[in-house]
């Protein structure tokens, strides 16, 4: 047995073994020069880092590293990318990391959030939005189809819906996707039938109050109601119903409390204002009837139609884009504003068209072909191709200040900008869009210049970023090359489970079975209906299936 070696000799001994490992210089760094060391990694990088420590993986995840992130990201490219704003800059540096709510553009309320902003979880949603990639999931609302048909709107994660046969719904969609209210549309003792057709619906995205939705419909026999839902209470109050009117289907409605603009089918613009004083409204239930403040007859207003309603404290500014037909040019679009003040004195009306001014003859002697000749391409005679005039009748029409976007049964779009100021209205050249592979059904655009639209067969879903619209002729080809956008690819990954949900209807779970059996992908067995809606998290497509029911497709990009 060996001899025990003196304490020194064992102290010393331990403190050889030490040295023999390699020093660990990067816990002896303080948080703050670890945080400066990680603000150089990329993204990729930095997720990286978060496996390899608790202690590294707490500072990865630090807010400001997200935050610069994200503003590089998305923000920065965004700025370069507006004329206005890029020549006002003295310099590209001046378009870097600032935490001044000025450079964040319309991104600025995440910065006012403060520390209620959680920045990778943001930049993750961006990052999903441009690469396409969700979560897809499908809520029924309707197990057969109904005439009028079913009618869509979303607002701050809540779906309303309506039509005929189930009334007036309210659905939850950013948790359970579980119907939140419902109330039927018979309203006894009113001037109006028993049973009521609604043709439109509104909801009013002016209100500050996330507790209330004020919700318009219009009837197909030229009456409008108003809703108001609760949140809290999970109910629908009613507050007014007008009486009908022999001017024909409301065919389409627009509603910014106090003020309800409608569109009906003999083409009169109607635009009302309702007393919401506190003598005229009885616990907030029941509305006096509104007062007319205008009335517009129109000839050359064609569906499909988009109703605005833009209120500010000295004026009221209404417009409505239509589609319109031409001789030479096929189908083009028009815009009209009707800009009165508070009390409801016309100040001014005026109209524009995506046509040329001035006259052109129906008819253009061409030349006599050549033996031999070929017709010569657009691109060939010099001519832009992405401002080709549309010829096919619009399948919707979206208007959000300053875009006005326009889809076709031709497998594309139309992008026009609207220029609104003092003295002049006036609509640009559209840019044609392309990348849909069969006819798209619908389209809206949203703010910031994002847009989605989807086909009506098949599962194509289509995400734009049209503030390239604005730019010159590279950033208005770069649109109509198709690099404008990212398609959406849904995964049929969550069907198996909602197969077997016992809510659904044995028919709709046997359609999902049959999809599975079949290896088809998850959405293609039905046909969308033209109504597409977003917010930041989500898009949402109405869809009827093959036996007749109709449900809310859901992208989440969360």
């Amino acid at each position: 047995m060996p001899k025990r070696p003196p304490d020194r000799d064992i102290e010393h001994h331990c403190v050889k073994r030490v040295c023999r490992h390699p020093r660990d210089r990067l816990s002896t760094l303080s948080d703050e020069l670890i945080l400066r060391t990680l603000s150089y990694l990329p993204v990729s990088e930095l997720i990286v880092c978060e496996r390899l420590s608790h202690r590294l993986s707490g500072l990865a995840k630090d807010s400001q590293l997200w935050k610069s992130a994200y503003y590089n990201q998305f923000v920065r490219p965004r700025a370069s990318r507006i004329p206005g704003l890029r020549d006002r800059e003295p310099s590209a540096r001046s378009l870097i990391y600032s935490s001044k709510i000025s450079k964040w553009l319309e991104d600025d309320h995440l910065v006012k959030r403060g520390r209620a902003t959680n920045w990778k979880r943001q930049y993750k949603l961006r990052h999903n939005w441009s690469r396409g990639s969700c979560k897809v999931s499908e809520t029924q609302v309707a197990e057969r189809p109904s005439v009028p048909p079913l009618l869509v709107q979303l607002y701050e994660g809540i779906v309303v819906t309506v039509n005929s046969v189930d009334g007036l719904r309210a659905w939850q969609m950013k948790s359970d996707h579980k119907q939140l209210a419902r109330t039927d549309l018979n309203f006894s003792g009113s001037l109006c039938e028993n049973s009521l057709d609604p043709s439109s619906l509104a909801i009013d995205s002016s209100n500050s109050d996330s507790e209330t939705i004020a919700i318009a419909l219009g009837f197909t026999n030229g009456s409008f109601s108003i809703y108001q839902l609760s949140v809290k209470t999970r109910s629908f109050v009613h507050n007014y119903t007008h009486v009908p009117s022999s001017n024909g289907t409301v065919s389409a409605i627009s509603y910014a409390s106090p003020y309800l603009l409608t569109m009906t089918e003999s083409q009169l613009l109607s635009l009302y204002r309702f007393d919401l004083t506190a003598d005229n409204i009885s616990g907030h239930k029941t509305f006096a009837p509104p007062i007319l403040l205008s009335s517009l007859k129109s000839h050359t207003a064609w569906p499909p139609l988009c109703l605005t309603i833009r209120a500010s404290s000295s004026s009221i500014l209404a417009s409505i884009a239509y589609s319109m037909p031409t001789y030479l040019a096929g189908w083009s679009v028009g815009l009209q504003e009707l800009r009165l003040t508070s009390q409801g004195s016309i100040l001014e009306s005026r109209l524009a068209s995506a046509l040329e001014q001035g006259f052109a003859p129906l008819s253009t002697p061409q030349p006599p072909p050549s033996t031999g000749s070929r017709t010569p391409s657009p691109r060939r005679r010099g001519v832009d191709p992405g401002v080709l005039a549309p010829s096919t009748k619009p399948t919707s029409l979206s208007y959000n200040h300053p875009y006005l976007l326009a889809a076709h049964p031709d497998n594309t779009l139309t992008l026009y900008m609207v220029t609104s100021s003092a003295r002049d209205l006036s609509i640009g050249i559209g840019n044609r869009l392309w990348g849909h592979t069969s006819s798209v059904s619908g389209a809206y655009v949203g703010d910031r210049g994002k847009a989605v639209s989807v086909s009506a067969q098949g599962n194509e879903l289509r995400v734009w970023e049209l503030e390239g619209g604005i730019s010159p002729v590279g950033s208005r080809r770069r649109i109509a090359a198709g690099a404008a956008s990212v398609q959406v690819r849904p995964d049929n990954r969550d069907i198996e489970n909602q197969a077997l949900d016992h809510n659904l209807s044995e028919n709709t779970r046997h359609a999902m079975r049959m999809e599975l059996s079949s290896g088809s992908s998850f959405g293609e067995a039905g046909t969308k209906k033209g109504w597409v809606a977003f917010d930041e998290e989500k898009v949402m497509v109405l869809e009827e299936k093959i036996q007749g029911s109709q449900s809310l497709v859901v992208y989440d990009f969360t």
